[in-house]
């Protein structure tokens, strides 16, 4: 079976860029790799109801309970596990442009304190007992402030699911920045995840090439 690595972060930090980046040099270096992004909007019965959810037709944003929303995430990777896991048997590696880990940090950070940790083991049970989910052996996070990521998600492309500059979560600034500690909270309390920070020392933006070549020598590790 491929080795799993999954890449997270806030939105507009460069997931889908670097996911791209690292699978185009790995196949480079003679691996068999492919790619999966979540969520999967247009292909799955929940990533059309995941669509709906972020532009804001079940009510706003602390309307629908986090752990609703979770299941709506949930269940497009579930709809979606024959795929990963054909993928995953007819490869070395499979890249994947946000998992488990973007339901976890996003609807987390929703909450507080006991409930907050609660929510999390909740989440992980489902997604990997219940829904019986691989476990990426490698986890990216590529860190980036809020305020930032709020000027890059807005030089984004259109995208399928929203006909907005910014979704539901996109456009609330202090919930991105929620999001952004949960994330770094779990990468600093799990050994199978690594940080990337997207901002230099000075707060600059840092290249994507600067970005790639440090993520890809994080792989190369991981896979020697």
């Amino acid at each position: 079976m491929a080795r799993l690595i999954a890449i997270e972060g806030i939105d507009g930090a460069g997931k889908g860029t670097q996911a791209n980046r690292l699978v185009a040099s790995l196949r480079e270096a003679g691996l068999k790799v492919e790619t999966l992004q979540f969520p999967r909007y247009g292909a799955t019965t929940f990533g059309s109801a995941i669509g709906d959810f972020l532009n804001g037709r079940f009510g706003g944003l602390n309307e629908v309970h986090p752990q609703l929303a979770a299941v709506l995430y949930a269940g497009d990777r579930y709809e979606s596990r024959s795929l990963l896991l054909k993928l995953m048997e007819e490869n070395d590696v499979v890249v994947l442009d946000r998992f488990v880990g973007s339901n976890l940090a996003h609807q987390s950070a929703k909450l507080d304190g006991d409930a907050r940790t609660a929510l999390i083991a909740w989440i992980e049970k489902v997604e990997f007992e219940v829904f019986a989910l691989p476990r990426p052996q490698l986890t990216i996070l590529i860190d980036m402030s809020s305020q930032m990521s709020r000027e890059l998600v807005a030089r984004k492309a259109a995208r399928d699911y929203t006909d907005q500059e910014a979704d539901l979560q996109e456009s609330d600034l202090p919930y991105l920045e929620k999001v952004r500690r949960c994330y770094l909270a779990l990468a600093h309390s799990r050994l199978d995840w690594r940080t990337v920070h997207g901002l230099s020392d000075d707060g600059a933006l840092r290249t994507i090439d600067d970005v790639a070549a440090e993520i890809l020598m994080i792989v190369q590790q991981f896979t020697h």
